[in-house]
């Protein structure tokens, strides 16, 4: 569990952060970029829940998925080390993924096939699960440039894959029970 007694030390006055294992680096470090869009990313999603109240599985959904957004934070936040004992730091599981992957299914088993592109929009909901879903793409592309380089959990990098997917099958089923999507009709405006 994690206490905080007092909100602001000034130890990042100078520009730098500590990172999960005390390591001192630059506020625009890679790994900070990466765990800083997952924190926005999670904060797209609370806002969007103010919109799903009337939603309860959708909102069920996405309380989980803010929940492993902190532990998605954590396992980035912490950089591994090869002599890594299982349980030392909080990392993503596969469990996790897998859950998404249930939830796509179970909700993309209820969508019609998708027969153009989808932009944002539809419910307010949707609208901002797409938002969210840009989010995480970013996280995700931050995450696979840092892994280029360091050493980065495997499965954060799918459950990112994976929730960009479930954040937009997530807004289509939304949708469907509401305004139906936004179709995107190539070249309409020309």
């Amino acid at each position: 569990m994690v206490t905080l007694t007092r909100i602001y030390t000034r130890g990042g006055d100078k520009g730098q952060t500590s990172l999960g294992d005390g390591a001192r680096v630059p506020k625009h470090a890679l790994r900070v970029e990466a765990y800083g869009t997952v924190d926005e990313a999670n904060a797209v999603i609370g806002i969007t829940r103010l919109a799903t109240r009337t939603h309860p599985q959708a909102d069920s959904m996405l309380a989980r998925i803010q929940n492993d957004l902190f532990d998605l934070g954590a396992d980035l936040c912490t950089p591994s080390k090869e002599d890594e004992q299982p349980g030392q730091a909080l990392r993503i599981a596969a469990g996790q993924v897998t859950r998404l992957e249930a939830e796509i299914d179970a909700m993309n088993a209820e969508l019609a096939p998708l027969a153009s592109f989808v932009l944002p929009g539809g419910t307010e909901a949707a609208a901002q699960l797409h938002l969210g879903r840009t989010v995480v793409r970013r996280a995700e592309r931050l995450m696979t440039q840092l892994a280029e380089t360091e050493a980065v959990n495997p499965q954060a990098i799918a459950y990112a894959n994976r929730l960009s997917d479930h954040l937009f099958v997530l807004a289509r089923w939304l949708n469907k029970q509401a305004a139906g999507d936004v179709l995107w009709v190539p070249g309409a405006n020309r």
